[in-house]
């Protein structure tokens, strides 16, 4: 280690300083929220842990100055090498203890290995996150009056000041996460899934579901909400109601099916399947297209929702939804399609529709692997229904080519198994010179 070099040692000293000095003008400036000291605060005198107020407030943005270079962690016993920079005091001990004995901000060697604890900092920091986690406790306390007082003007009015109560809890529940946990202990969802019944006004019920779909529900809640007059009057906001309530509705309702057998064939009236298509229809609001396609994959379980999905035109609907869409939606649609050419209803509208093939086979080798294998179904499925039909339509749309670098290519070996067999299958009608020739792959073959 280098000898100590007082000139140098007093040139960083002044560095030091000038650093506290700088944060001190901050603090006094109100950049960083607030003096040292005193905590001015409603709250009686209690002891504050720097370390577990950290944790607490990890998800908010720290001044930089607080944060630890090495770790990028908020300092908690900040301490300052001779070159002026400051470090939290286990960082630098752990960087120490590699063998390395330079600053790790400026790489310049250090001529004293000395660690100068940082007080002014550390007092700044406490300061800071003292005065922050407090805010946030008082903030805090005071949204969960709020929900309470809102609950118990909730048992009391009617009308549009019913309305504007819950709208009020909708969006203080949507801002913040800690008043969930208030309506649920309070009794809440008991009391807000009362408020749904056959003479519920959409305005009301609209509010209701809003709140709902952000809380945590219990089996009890579930199956309270998924008697018949409530599930009927969620399935009419959403055929009815603004695209935010349906987007609602639709959470709401695959929330209470999933996991839950029986409800999703119950729940399935075609007045529900009609609603959610529409939905998925408007391509304008990607939520609501993911909403619709991620509840109808849930319903698409059962054999008889698939027959009824079919009869009301699902089949060329989501076919035509397909080009543009993002990866996400687009495997929900394939996987959709694919439980639908299951049933023979399905094989028939994916073989009627004249874009099924066409679109299908675009997708092979252009989005993810599982949606390349999702693809390869349900054109086995089509082409093993109707194999002179449309294995002349899958060869004008450039199946082969497609088909030959699934095979080619790193994909799991089911996938390569099934993508062989659907080339073969598309070739038992034409003689191998015809079937090049119709394939455009006499260069690719030679």
């Amino acid at each position: 280690m280098p000898m100590n070099q007082p000139s140098t040692r007093r040139e960083a000293d002044m560095k030091l300083d000038s650093q506290v000095l700088n944060l001190e003008m901050a603090m006094k400036d109100g950049i960083l929220g607030g003096g040292c000291g005193v905590i001015s605060t409603g709250f009686a005198s209690e002891k504050l842990d720097l370390k577990i107020m950290i944790e607490e407030l990890e998800s908010i943005d720290v001044p930089s100055v607080f944060i630890c270079p090495i770790s990028l962690e908020p300092m908690q016993d900040p301490v300052t090498l001779c070159t002026g920079q400051t470090y939290e005091r286990s960082n630098i001990f752990k960087w120490f203890s590699l063998g390395r004995y330079t600053c790790p901000t400026t790489m310049q060697e250090l001529w004293d290995d000395s660690l100068t604890p940082n007080k002014t900092l550390q007092q700044l920091i406490f300061s800071w996150f003292s005065q922050t986690y407090l805010s946030m406790k008082k903030r805090s306390e005071d949204v969960q009056g709020r929900v309470k007082e809102i609950l118990e003007n909730l048992k009391k009015v009617k009308g549009q000041a019913r309305v504007r109560a819950l709208k009020e809890l909708r969006q203080v529940v949507q801002a913040h996460g800690a008043s969930k946990k208030t309506v649920v202990e309070n009794g809440g969802v008991s009391l807000i899934s009362s408020l749904l019944g056959p003479f519920t006004t959409h305005a009301v019920g609209s509010e209701v579901i809003g709140v709902i779909v952000n809380l945590n529900l219990d089996s009890n809640s579930k199956s309270d909400l998924l008697q018949p007059t409530k599930i009927s009057l969620m399935v009419d906001i959403l055929n009815e109601g603004s695209i935010e309530t349906k987007i609602n509705c639709t959470r709401l309702i695959r929330m209470l099916m999933e996991g839950n057998d029986v409800a999703s064939e119950s729940v399935a009236s075609l007045s529900l399947l009609v609603g959610l298509l529409r939905l998925v229809k408007d391509k304008k609001h990607q939520n609501g297209v993911l909403a619709g396609l991620s509840l109808l994959k849930v319903i698409c379980s059962h054999e008889s929702v698939r027959n009824s999905l079919v009869n009301v035109g699902a089949v060329p609907q989501l076919v035509e939804l397909m080009p543009g869409l993002n990866n996400e939606c687009l495997e929900l649609v394939l996987y959709i399609l694919e439980l639908l050419s299951n049933i023979p209803q399905g094989r028939l509208a994916l073989k009627d529709c004249p874009n099924t093939i066409p679109n299908v086979v675009k997708l092979l080798m252009k989005a993810s692997e599982n949606c390349t294998q999702l693809a390869v179904s349900i054109l086995w499925a089509i082409c093993k229904f109707a194999p002179e039909e449309c294995a002349s339509l899958a060869l004008d749309a450039g199946v082969a080519a497609k088909l030959l670098l699934v095979i080619q290519s790193g994909c799991n070996p089911v996938l390569k198994q099934r993508s062989a067999e659907l080339l073969k299958l598309c070739s038992l009608n034409y003689t191998v010179t015809v079937f090049i020739s119709k394939c455009n792959l006499t260069r690719t073959i030679q």
